[in-house]
């Protein structure tokens, strides 16, 4: 009888799969959802603004909500809808491409979208003959020029920057009319027929009224609608001009539109880009703040979502030998007890946890199993180049393949996120730390970043705003996350022979 050969390690690895840590990519996102209180709070519509960090999963929230809303109990007769393209450059990039509004006239921009949007979704679905305000609707849209047969948001939306166009850049042949603060714009032809004559005056309908006509075909069709925009974040990048006002006036639609009870926005947005939107001030924010929920993730969170992946590969469990493991269990069967042996060095759980972290100490999901599948990754190439044979007695992983992986989600981290996703001004401070030292001083700091006193205070500030920066008494540390990224050095740049911190 053939001996049963030996399960080498590269083999047990091959039958790992963790999924994406984006929700976009995630195939899998519907087994590894973990149902954390914010999402829990927008289905039973406690909540409409959920925040988190970046890679904390608000799109998850969106997407699962969006997938199982029809089959949710509390959302029996609500229709969620998706006010964005989930693929591809945002939709709302085309308003950089104008010029700058005030914010009363986004406010309109808004209005117009979500009138236009729902309104030739609810007339599709249930036709234009459906009731007496179904058709008010369908004379109001087809005025306005907002009516199309194709309801999807890029098309909507492409049709309403199309109606901009015109109204702000008229010819003598054309319309006359600018982007009023009030209402939605009927525009109206102009001829000429001599010294500043018109056929006809422009007019418009105020949005209250056109949107209390939107509402009243909701409760005529027996729907409420939940208008969710996600992507936020990505919608005005690089575009600081017209990113605050246009997402303040979102702000302000919201708080608007609470005044209709079969309507409702649902916004996904990240923590920082929410405090850039309401900072220097924003009348009735505790009205949003009271409908505002946080995702928050605690260690014992991301063990159990790490544990509830590593569990979904049954033939992988079984052949580890982990099927009865409680959450700890089964990560130190994959990973080793520390990275580094000496008495005073951290647990792996800890040092993972100090290295997936930031500078305002926010540890994303989307880190931790980024970290574990390159973790993964360097150990089959190991493996590759050296078999060894599985033991139920060892980890699968080893400590240099954890520090390669962490180097690797450095780097991406400095490149798709720290770099990508801050303003130019501040990606060139940022810039000054490489093949740095890790500390950092008020003077070393001056030095390093090369701006004069005055200015020192605003740039810690901005630094620290993004994570790149975290005070620690009297100085600065750039997070352990961020360092391979950009060569930066263990240690003090005032005091260059102190010996390092042995807990990093």
């Amino acid at each position: 009888m053939p001996e049963h050969t030996p399960l080498q390690v590269k083999d047990a690895l091959r039958m790992l799969d963790l999924g994406s840590s984006v929700a976009e990519f995630d195939k899998s996102l519907e087994k590894y959802f973990v149902e954390n209180e914010a999402f829990h709070a927008l289905i039973r519509d406690e909540a409409d603004v959920i925040a988190g960090d970046k890679g904390t999963g608000k799109t998850a929230v969106y997407r699962i909500l969006q997938k199982r809303f029809g089959h949710i109990a509390e959302l029996k007769g609500v229709e969620v809808l998706a006010a964005f393209n989930p693929a591809g450059n945002p939709i709302f990039q085309k308003l950089v491409q104008q010029q700058v509004l005030t914010e009363g006239q986004y406010v309109s921009v808004w209005k117009a979208y979500i009138l236009s949007l729902v309104g030739n979704w609810a007339i599709e679905i249930a036709g234009e003959g459906y009731s007496k305000n179904f058709k008010s609707l369908h004379v109001l849209l087809t005025e306005t020029g907002l009516r199309s047969r194709d309801d999807k948001p890029e098309t909507i939306f492409s049709k309403l920057i199309n109606s901009i166009q015109r109204v702000l850049t008229p010819k003598a042949a054309e319309v006359e009319m600018t982007l009023s603060e009030t209402g939605v714009p009927i525009v109206t032809p102009r001829v000429e027929f001599g010294a500043g004559d018109a056929s006809r005056t422009p007019k418009e309908v105020p949005h209250e009224e056109a949107l209390r006509l939107l509402n009243s075909c909701l409760t005529d069709f027996g729907f409420s609608v939940w208008l969710a925009l996600d992507r936020l974040d990505e919608a005005f990048q690089g575009f600081p001009a017209v990113e605050v006002p246009a997402l303040r006036a979102l702000l302000r639609t919201y708080l608007d539109l609470l005044e209709f009870d079969k309507l409702r926005l649902k916004l996904f947005v990240r923590r920082d880009l929410f405090r850039k939107i309401v900072g220097g001030g924003f009348v009735n924010l505790t009205h949003i703040n009271a409908r505002k929920r946080e995702i928050v993730w605690g260690e014992a969170d991301l063990l159990n979502l790490l544990a509830i992946r590593i569990r979904d590969n049954k033939e992988f469990v079984a052949a580890i030998g982990a099927i009865d493991l409680a959450d700890e269990e089964l990560f130190y069967r994959l990973f080793p007890g520390k990275v580094d042996q000496a008495e005073r060095k951290p647990t792996s759980w800890n040092w993972i946890m100090s290295r997936i972290r930031d500078g305002n100490d926010v540890k994303p999901p989307r880190n931790l199993i980024d970290l574990a599948n390159l973790a993964r990754e360097e150990q089959i190439r190991a493996e590759s180049r050296s078999p060894t044979v599985m033991t139920l007695d060892g980890p699968l992983i080893t400590p240099d393949s954890l520090r390669g992986a962490h180097e690797r989600l450095s780097i991406q981290r400095v490149e798709d996120t720290l770099l990508a996703e801050s303003a130019a001004d501040t990606a060139r401070l940022i810039e000054r730390f490489r093949k740095s030292k890790s500390e950092h001083n008020l003077e070393t700091l001056a030095s390093t970043l090369g701006v004069k006193e005055e200015e020192l205070q605003a740039a810690i500030r901005q630094l620290i705003e993004i994570g790149f920066l975290e005070g620690v008494r009297s100085t600065w540390k750039v997070p352990m996350l961020y360092r391979d990224g950009l060569d930066i050095r263990q240690g003090k740049a005032f005091a260059p022979d102190q010996t390092p911190d042995p807990e990093e």
